[in-house]
């Protein structure tokens, strides 16, 4: 038998190991019945899955000499309460106002990176040009401290895994238990990002509407962004981690045209993987749609493992993807969470299950997971859970036929 972390990084490597591997990418279901992030590995463990072990994000950090002011207004007339936020930078002053709706899990305050931003803001931080110089003083480096604390938090992690035989992940952290409770901060979802970032800064609409009539500025914003990412990923790289996970949901084809993909978005994450590989590191990069014209891209840059390829939502072709990039580009997922996990009917598992491991990891390089994640507690959800790990458990050892 295989360390689940030996299974896991020879089916990155594209390799067959003893058997297929099952690590969820996220599993918001259990985590939330957790205490610790140790708890939820070792809950996992119990189910039988492969785990990895995500190492603490590093503190987001605005830049000293920024000055942050907020408040909140009621519009009587439209029955809503308005929340404010000004960053005061040495360029200029940069704000946003969010409607608070019922839903919205922050209080008063507004985190800057968040999908509730996305159809709740009256107005985005990133509107024109001359916000460039401030947004910079948003992306500050990590300081002594938050390193230091960094450093003592993954050493406890990185002997855990040594233990157990468990992978090592940084970069981007799931809803593991410390992250599961709406919080109020400024970076609720956070990790290593690109275009995911840009969306929540300058809104979808502003975005894709920019990137055709003022493409070097978004160009621009993805630059900058990216050096912060560069900064913060050294300091990952540093702690010997198997493998950096970058997220890209919104890096596909549904918001860029594959001629802006390869002129902006190209280019900046062929450096960050380059700088991944230098290191012995293993790149993973999140992208649960619109990844289908862009397979030839993927090759190209060098990306080791696809997650979150989803049989049902996201256009995958999964022949195609297993004509394309077998051998070439580990694929996790193959198991829809949200419409055949948390609502399907047990049959419908077993289908996608064992359609997924029979057909799709026959050849090696592939994990099974949903996509993208679980969140329902129903009893219809964890039976179909149980169903998967079956099933999984019955049909995982193809490489032995």
């Amino acid at each position: 038998m295989m360390t689940s972390k030996e299974r896991l990084l020879i089916t990155i490597e594209n390799k067959k190991p003893d058997y297929v591997p099952c690590c969820f990418m996220i599993f918001t279901a259990l985590a939330k019945k957790c205490k610790h992030q140790f708890e939820f590995i070792e809950r996992q463990l119990k189910l039988g899955l492969d785990v990895k072990v995500e190492l603490p994000e590093l503190p987001f950090r605005f830049h000293p000499e920024v000055e942050i002011k907020e408040w909140k207004e009621i519009n009587e007339k439209e029955n809503s309460i308005f929340l404010h936020k000004e960053y005061i930078t040495p360029k200029g002053i940069l704000n946003t106002v969010v409607r608070k709706t019922s839903d919205w899990p922050y209080g008063d305050s507004i985190p800057i990176f968040n999908d509730y931003l996305t159809v709740r803001s009256k107005k985005f931080l990133i509107e024109k040009e001359q916000d460039l110089e401030s947004l910079r003083f948003l992306f500050a480096e990590p300081t002594n401290e938050d390193i230091v604390n960094f450093r003592e938090k993954s050493n406890q992690l990185k002997k855990f895994a040594s233990k157990k035989g468990l992978l090592i992940s940084g970069g981007w952290r799931s809803g593991t238990p410390e992250k599961c409770a709406p919080e109020k901060g400024i970076n609720r979802d956070g990790g290593m990002m690109g275009a995911d970032a840009l969306l929540w800064l300058c809104g979808v609409e502003n975005a894709i509407f920019l990137a055709m009539d003022k493409p070097e500025m978004i160009g621009e914003i993805l630059k900058i962004i990216s050096e912060w990412n560069i900064k913060r990923m050294q300091i990952y790289l540093e702690e010997g981690i198997d493998l950096l996970i970058k997220r890209a949901w919104y890096e596909g084809i549904e918001f860029w045209s594959p001629i802006f993909y390869r002129k902006y978005i190209f280019p900046i994450l062929k450096k960050e993987i380059e700088i991944v590989h230098q290191a012995g590191t293993k790149f993973g990069y999140i992208i649960t749609s619109g990844g289908m014209p862009l397979l030839d891209d993927f090759l190209e840059l060098g990306i080791d493992v696809l997650i979150g390829i989803d049989p049902k939502m996201g256009n995958w072709d999964f022949k195609k993807l297993k004509e394309k990039l077998t051998g070439k580009i580990c694929l996790w997922g193959g198991v829809n969470g949200p419409l055949t996990i948390e609502r399907g009917a047990k049959k419908e598992v077993m289908k996608e299950v064992s359609y997924a491991i029979l057909e799709i990891g026959r050849e090696g390089g592939f994990i099974l997971s949903p996509v993208d994640n679980v969140t329902n507690e129903t009893e219809n959800t964890w039976e179909n859970i149980n169903t998967l790990i079956k099933v999984w458990g019955k049909t995982r050892g193809i490489y032995a036929k």
